[in-house]
């Protein structure tokens, strides 16, 4: 094998993949031959590196220059001048614009980066996912090794326990526990199963952890299996993840290959099977009981509980299901200890948490901190701010199902205990930031929306009470709201939370209730005023054009698609109101902000 000088990992992950990353990745090879440097210089495609917004990012090593938004003609300055003359393509450095446009070549130097702490996303974008050996390289399997050579299975148990390893599919319930209920219940069959349905709007979590790690999901499964008594697992991931499929499936074949998945893994009397089940993209799958109807080949629809999983789950048998993130963190605690992750976090929220950072801040992507560190220190620190500079309104914690924080809450620290005293949840890890121009009326009926659309239609309080609630933040959003709907809404919530039968129902208030608490002023605006405060309800705004500024250069006419902007440039233009759709085209055409909106 040659010696190379220099590693380059491009990201291929599905975000960089669809800006031409892979491309990226065929010219610097073609380069790299054309200029007979290929055996001194390996590109390697990798998974998602986390600064999405940033993407395609293209590292080289051993120096850790940072190159981002690398095009395909990039990749051929970078071999050129970096590989080539040793000289960085300064121009496609990232630029710190927070502090004067400093130009940074480290990754380890970007804030974004510099203030995270990366344990499940620890080989996300510094190994090719598809080869065994470089997972293998950076202490993979090591744990499955420990387990089965060294280890009882209730003393894996035990060490599950002693990290305080919580689910982060959602609810949070102690790992540890969760598999000592599964592995006392008697029977020769059980299944484990990972929960890779990541439905929330705008969470991207684990696929990226599928994409660019996938052996961390199978090595922790194993474990996991072996704990409980299990032979077989499924990972049900929705096939609208083909990127991760495709690698978790040559993962699989891999990990056969090597003899760390079928029979008598590592020469143990351990046997474990993994399949992949493709799902059809139905939010309601989260929950772990459609989930596993909808593995049987039946309609994706919860059952009552009891009984629960571990006692009665996959055909009946005895199941445990967690979700990506949660088997990703296993083999580290394994290898490491659980000591050893119990020291991150809290008191009762032990370890990191991966968050889809998306919205209204200046850096997306995906971002791994330790558990208990503020909104703040995520917002401002990690993803720089609010994009444009504007104000910072909200933030949406846990995807549809958890609730809207505001600049009040800044400072709480993100843990399993403090989140449901406010109203949210901490949920799968998405957080989505709002400024002034966001309207909350507007983003609960967005969010109740999707999980009204996305029921299964099973229980009478869920179908019928998100339809109700719905009908009536439209009412609202439209003008047309009475005072008395916000008592009715709030009724409704409380209603459906405490009587829907699985996790969507009971958490698709979520969002309506948080912003009622906190944005009440905003409804009232809406009702009293019939006015949206951040103008954004377009059934509510109305435009005009500001004659002291106004130029007449005609461009809000000319770009109006309902021609109703008559006038002319010696005698002015004006918006006749009752033809006006509210498009807003007029408003943002304006060179010159002539165009006020209210």
């Amino acid at each position: 094998m040659p010696n190379y000088r220099s590693h380059v990992l491009v990201c291929n992950g599905t975000g960089c993949a669809s800006s031409d990353g892979v491309t990226v990745v065929e010219k610097m090879r073609e380069e790299l031959e054309r200029q007979k440097l290929a055996d001194e210089v390996l590109v390697v495609p990798t998974g998602c590196h986390g600064m999405c917004e940033m993407g395609p990012i293209v590292v080289v090593y051993p120096e850790g220059v940072f190159y981002c938004r690398v095009t395909p003609d990039d990749a051929l300055k970078i071999v050129n001048e970096h590989l080539q003359k040793g000289v960085p393509v300064e121009s496609l450095l990232y630029k710190d614009k927070d502090h004067g446009d400093v130009v940074i070549k480290s990754y380890k130097d970007i804030p974004f980066y510099g203030r995270q702490h990366r344990v499940t996303l620890q080989n996300c974008g510094y190994i090719d996912p598809s080869n065994i050996e470089e997972y293998i390289a950076r202490d993979g399997y090591e744990g499955l090794a420990k387990a089965l050579l060294e280890m009882t299975p209730a003393a894996v148990i035990d060490e599950v326990k002693k990290s305080g390893l919580r689910g982060r599919g959602g609810g949070g319930f102690p790992t540890g526990t969760k598999w000592g209920f599964c592995a006392a219940s008697p029977g020769p069959k059980k299944y484990v199963i990972c929960n890779a349905d990541e439905g929330d709007p705008g969470a991207f979590m684990d696929r990226s952890v599928l994409e660019g790690d996938p052996h961390a999901v199978i090595e922790g499964m194993a474990i996991g299996a072996y704990a409980m008594g299990a032979d077989e697992g499924y990972i049900y991931c929705r096939a609208e993840y083909p990127l991760a499929i495709e690698h978790l499936k040559h993962a699989i074949a891999q990990a056969e290959e090597y003899g760390l998945l079928g029979e008598k893994i590592f020469g143990s009397n351990f046997n474990f099977t993994l399949h992949v089940k493709e799902g059809a993209g139905a939010f309601v799958c989260g929950e772990e009981t459609a989930l596993m109807a909808s593995i049987e080949g039946e309609r994706g629809m919860p059952r009552p509980r009891p009984p629960f999983p571990a006692v009665s789950g996959l055909w009946a048998k005895p199941s445990n299901i967690n979700n990506v993130e949660t088997w990703a963190n296993v083999p580290q605690i394994l290898y490491k200890g659980g000591d050893w992750y119990a020291a991150m976090g809290t008191d009762k929220s032990k370890g990191t948490k991966v968050f889809a950072l998306t919205g209204k801040v200046k850096h997306t992507g995906l971002v791994e901190v330790p558990m208990g560190i503020p909104l703040r220190e995520i917002i401002y620190d990690i993803g720089g701010g609010i994009l444009n500079d504007k104000e910072f309104k909200a933030v949406q914690i846990g995807g549809p199902s958890g609730g809207c924080l505001t600049k009040d809450h800044l400072d709480t620290p993100i843990t399993y205990e403090s989140l449901p005293e406010l109203g949210a949840i901490m949920g799968s890890g998405g957080l989505v930031v709002m400024d002034e121009e966001n309207c909350m009326v507007d983003i609960a009926r967005f969010f109740l929306e999707f999980t009204q659309r996305e029921s299964c239609g099973k229980c009478t309080p869920c179908r019928e009470g998100t339809k109700q609630m719905l009908l009536l933040l439209e009412k609202i959003c439209a003008g047309e709201g009475d005072m008395k709907d916000i008592d009715l809404l709030e009724e409704l919530g409380v209603m459906v939370k405490n009587m829907s039968l699985c996790g969507l129902g009971q958490t698709a208030p979520n969002p309506v209730l948080t912003t009622l608490r906190y944005f009440r002023d905003e409804y009232e605006a809406h009702i009293k005023e019939h006015r949206c405060p951040a103008g954004s309800c377009q059934a509510l705004l109305s435009y005009s054009i500001i004659q002291d500024t106004c130029k007449k250069c005609g461009l809000c006419a000319k770009n109006c698609p309902t021609n109703c902007i008559p006038g002319n440039r010696e005698e002015g233009y004006k918006i006749d109101s009752e033809k006006c759709i509210k498009c807003g085209t007029c408003f943002t055409k304006c060179p010159f902000k002539s165009i006020a909106k209210g």
